[in-house]
């Protein structure tokens, strides 16, 4: 078995557009510039996401060395630093149960969003005051995740998708694209849903520990492009992917936590796979 990285996709605004590259930094929290920027009610700092906005797939994102740009064709665009600079303004924000301090951005992207999603927002990034634990693990002490659901790094097989496409085609549905289920690493190679037990791995030195499966949201029903909610892959995924202690919980992919905190992977990179 040889398995490779065949993409890379970061999501620079938890829930909004991602971007596929051919490259990655790795840091503290995993993938450098992955959901370091969220969307929040502008009321309580409740985190929002394409659960209940599916909306916010249709804002683009683009990431420069200093710059986040939020764009849409029928809104323009808008700026905003990528680093915290000058004043900062804290922000109480909660991201499922867990509550941290980020910094609030400024007026021009809330004012943008607001307008976008019809409601009260305000856009967040992770600054020196943020510090988010990854929640029931027992690994080191310096374990971290930025505004991702709960793990750095999220893991899919061409493999996987191409035998659920195989079941949705029986069923005359039309086949997903992977940018339905928003992973951070794709690899080929590998038999369908191998990801599953591999319980530790490098990718050009960088380790990785398995943090357990990724039990599947509602997002997967809406179209990255179009923003439309419908049924798959949820029923066609439950009919074979229940979680054996939970049948609650439908998986897909696989949540991997870096143990390297420093390093960069890149499109092509050989997976090795330990015993």
């Amino acid at each position: 078995m040889s398995v490779q990285l065949s993409a890379l996709h970061l999501y620079p605004v938890k829930s909004c557009r991602g971007l596929s590259v051919t490259s990655a930094a790795i840091d503290a929290f995993g993938l450098v510039g992955d959901r370091r920027f969220m969307v929040v009610n502008a009321a309580d700092g409740q985190f929002i996401t394409q659960r209940t906005h599916p909306r916010m797939a249709l804002i683009e994102t683009t990431l420069s060395a200093d710059v986040l740009i939020l764009s849409s064709p029928n809104q323009g665009e808008v700026s905003v630093p990528r680093f915290t600079g000058g004043t900062i303004t804290p922000r109480k924000v909660t991201v499922w149960s867990h509550a941290a301090i980020a910094d609030d951005c400024d007026d021009a992207a809330a004012e943008w969003l607001t307008r976008f999603l019809g409601q009260p927002v305000r856009l967040v990034r992770m600054g020196t005051a943020f510090h988010r634990p990854i929640k029931s693990h027992r690994g080191p002490a310096d374990d971290a995740v930025s505004f991702a659901d709960g793990y750095p790094v999220l893991m899919i097989s061409e493999g996987s998708l191409a035998q659920l496409n195989d079941r949705l085609i029986a069923q005359q549905q039309d086949p997903l694209p992977m940018n339905r289920f928003r992973p951070n690493l794709v690899v080929s190679g590998c038999a369908a849903f191998a990801e599953d037990g591999w319980l530790r791995l490098t990718i050009n030195d960088v380790a990785l520990r398995h943090a357990g499966p990724c039990a599947r949201c509602a997002v997967t029903t809406v179209d990255q492009l179009t923003a439309e909610r419908g049924l798959e892959p949820l029923p066609t995924l439950a009919a074979y992917r229940r979680d054996p202690t939970d049948a609650t919980k439908i998986n897909f992919g696989v949540n991997f936590i870096n143990e390297t905190k420093r390093g960069i992977l890149r499109v092509g990179d050989r997976v090795i796979v330990m015993p």
